[in-house]
């Protein structure tokens, strides 16, 4: 004879405890948390952080400027780089010609091992300060994921630690019952006088 395991906190049978019915419905809210909140939070995070990164961008963008220069300064020696994958700069003196205005010359970063005469890339504020160049779209959309990821993940182990809860002091109710049935039972059991 074969014995139906699968469900038993849902049937109605006499090792059915509260505890037990508690802890099936926290396993199912759970399960429903991780499937729908936690991935529906990771992409409204995501959308928020893509809409706010967006507008960080346009703003930048629209503050600096890139221009070719010419590295016209004496170059220093380039460090061993402890950065990981980033690539390692050097400050040099640059110059260019804006567009119907004088020469300009000022100090920039530029990649290490630039040599002096070479063309580079330079990004300027309006204020005329070197800056790193603006987000590009690369750059938002690797915040967008990074955020919307973090976000889910918050929450699914929000939820499973909430969920470990619920099991903890459902497993505390259940000891707690079976002790008291125990002490009912033992001295019959045992056929032994209660204390």
């Amino acid at each position: 004879m074969r014995t139906r395991v699968r469900g038993w906190r849902w049937r109605h049978n006499p090792l059915r405890r509260r505890s037990d019915v508690v802890e099936a419905w926290a396993t199912l809210v759970v399960a429903v948390l991780l499937l729908v909140a936690a991935p529906l939070a990771g992409a409204l995070a995501g959308q928020w952080a893509h809409d706010d990164a967006r507008t960080v961008a346009a703003r930048l963008q629209a503050d600096r400027h890139r221009v070719r220069a010419e590295v016209v300064g004496r170059m220093p020696p380039a460090l061993p780089s402890a950065e990981g994958g980033r690539q390692q700069t050097v400050r040099a003196t640059v110059r260019w010609t804006p567009p119907g205005e004088p020469a300009r010359t000022a100090p920039a970063r530029v990649p290490a091992g630039t040599r002096h005469g070479q063309t580079v890339d330079v990004w300027f504020d309006a204020r005329g300060h070197n800056v790193a160049p603006p987000p590009n779209s690369t750059m938002v959309w690797q915040q967008t994921l990074t955020m919307g990821v973090c976000v889910a993940g918050g929450t699914a182990a929000t939820v499973l630690l909430g969920h470990a809860l619920v099991r903890r002091l459902a497993m505390r109710r259940r000891l707690g019952e079976w002790e008291r049935e125990w002490a009912r039972t033992e001295p019959q059991w045992s056929r032994r006088r209660p204390a």
